[in-house]
């Protein structure tokens, strides 16, 4: 009998004396939801970080009647110097905590002799500051990559100190477990942590994991809510859209988004594979060119390019398009609608490739809701349905998960009387993004990371 089924059998009725089961059932049970509160406690900093965004991008033009100040012109100004630096402490005495922390969890999880180096104190920890310094400065980028690392860390660390409160679970399934939980601490949604283990780090069903992710991750999202992410964070789509009429739309919605998805995907693939090398032998340089990019970026799209989008989703759903411009006809709004678009899509390509710590899954909501916004106002069609649809599409046009881009999008945007649209419009970007890039984006990160370094 292998350790694994022998871990696994205290939990299989009939193996043990009756009252001996229960207390190892309850025991196993409160070393579940101590791992969950663990990984809230490391999850809940970086929450709070993440709001200092809604304050900044408040300075931006769109958010001041069209016009710039001179803190938002600061603001705007920040990655000019901060890339620099990041990529400076990257390439030099923090490289440990480059990247976004999920490539490097699923390489781990593919080969288990990588386990302890990805899951290292030293390099979490690092890139939790990275990431703080970059998402401060308003970089264009999400949180899932250091929450996801947080997570599977500080739940492999608690199963190698306290194995025998965690019994059934060996060390690959609670890396896995603790990635999602840390997704789930991250953004408030104990769901999506048990779903993202299973549709992106496990790529597998089994019983002995998905009940405990669940505890796991609702403990985690539990207490990370303490100043972390809200219920419904972007607000809620009061709007009742027949069901015909939501899966008409999905399907521009979903194939736009899709496209746009894959090629993002395939974009940020692609340029962090080429400067890859060069962030390594030339890091100021290359730091000052992608800092200017990001600043000339935001100065031209009035601000909306900053930040990780969710600010300008919540703009979308309780006022609209940003009107920077002033008084706009139909044409000039479309105009600004593709702009604000390519903008969201060019600048998180910027921000991550050169292995800025971050993630994705903010950047891809955001394009997706300014896409749906924009198709469903050409069509006539209320953009708030559109805004609905294009959550998921987005998503999961970038990730290739429609489940997981699915049950975050309802948390977000509290739409679940969107289901049938959301749900078509997932699938038809999913499959959509594949036909544009045929790994999922994180799996050709994981790829990258494995590949020898020239």
């Amino acid at each position: 009998m292998s350790p694994d089924s022998r871990h696994e059998s205290v939990l299989i009725p009939g193996t043990l004396p009756s009252q001996s089961r229960l207390k190892g059932i309850a025991r196993h049970f409160i070393g579940l939801v101590l791992v969950g509160v663990l990984i809230g406690l490391a999850c809940l900093p970086l929450n709070l970080v993440d709001r200092v965004q809604d304050q900044l991008y408040a300075l931006m033009p769109t958010s001041v009647n069209g016009s710039w100040t001179w803190k938002g012109l600061v603001i705007a100004c920040m990655p000019l110097v901060v890339m620099p630096v990041l990529l400076l402490l990257q390439s030099g005495p923090w490289q440990a905590g480059a990247g976004s922390g999920i490539p490097s969890t699923m390489n781990g999880l593919e080969d288990p002799s990588r386990l302890p180096k990805a899951m290292a104190a030293r390099g979490t920890v690092q890139r939790g500051v990275l990431w703080s310094i970059a998402t401060v400065a308003m970089f264009p980028l999400g949180r899932e990559g250091p929450v996801v690392q947080f997570g599977a860390a500080v739940a492999r660390a608690c199963h190698r100190r306290f194995r025998d409160w965690l019994p059934s679970l060996n060390e690959r399934q609670i890396v896995a477990i603790g990635g999602g939980a840390g997704l789930a601490g991250g953004f408030n949604t104990p769901l999506l942590g048990a779903v993202f283990m299973l549709e992106e780090l496990t790529a597998e069903y089994s019983i002995v994991t998905i009940w405990p992710a669940l505890v796991i991750s609702v403990a985690a999202a539990g207490l990370s809510n303490v100043g972390g992410e809200p219920m419904f964070g972007l607000g809620v789509l009061n709007i009742a859209t027949p069901e015909a009429e939501q899966l008409m739309m999905a399907f521009p919605i979903g194939i736009v988004c899709g496209l746009v998805g894959g090629l993002f995907n395939k974009g940020l693939v692609w340029l962090t594979g080429r400067l890859a090398p060069v962030v390594r032998r030339r890091p100021l340089r290359t730091g000052l060119y992608l800092g200017a990019g990001l600043t000339t970026l935001a100065l031209l799209s009035w601000g909306t390019s900053t930040a990780d989008g969710e600010s300008l989703v919540r703009q979308l759903i309780e006022e609209g398009m940003p009107n920077a411009l002033g008084d706009q006809n139909d044409l000039i709004t479309g105009l600004t609608s593709v702009w604000i678009t390519l903008v969201r899509v060019i600048g998180p390509m910027l921000a991550l490739s050169p292995g800025v710590p971050g993630g994705l899954i903010d950047p891809s909501l955001t394009f997706g809701a300014v896409l749906g916004y924009t198709i469903c106002a050409v069509a006539g069609i209320s953009s708030q349905l559109g805004i609905g649809l294009g959550l998921a599409a987005g998503l999961s046009g970038a990730t290739q998960l429609p489940l997981v881009s699915i049950v975050f999008s309802w948390r977000l945007a509290g739409d679940q009387q969107l289901f049938a649209g959301v749900v078509l419009a997932s699938v038809m970007a999913a499959y959509t993004g594949r036909l544009v890039c045929r790994d999922p984006v994180y799996h050709g990160l994981s790829k990258l990371q494995s590949a020898p370094r020239r």
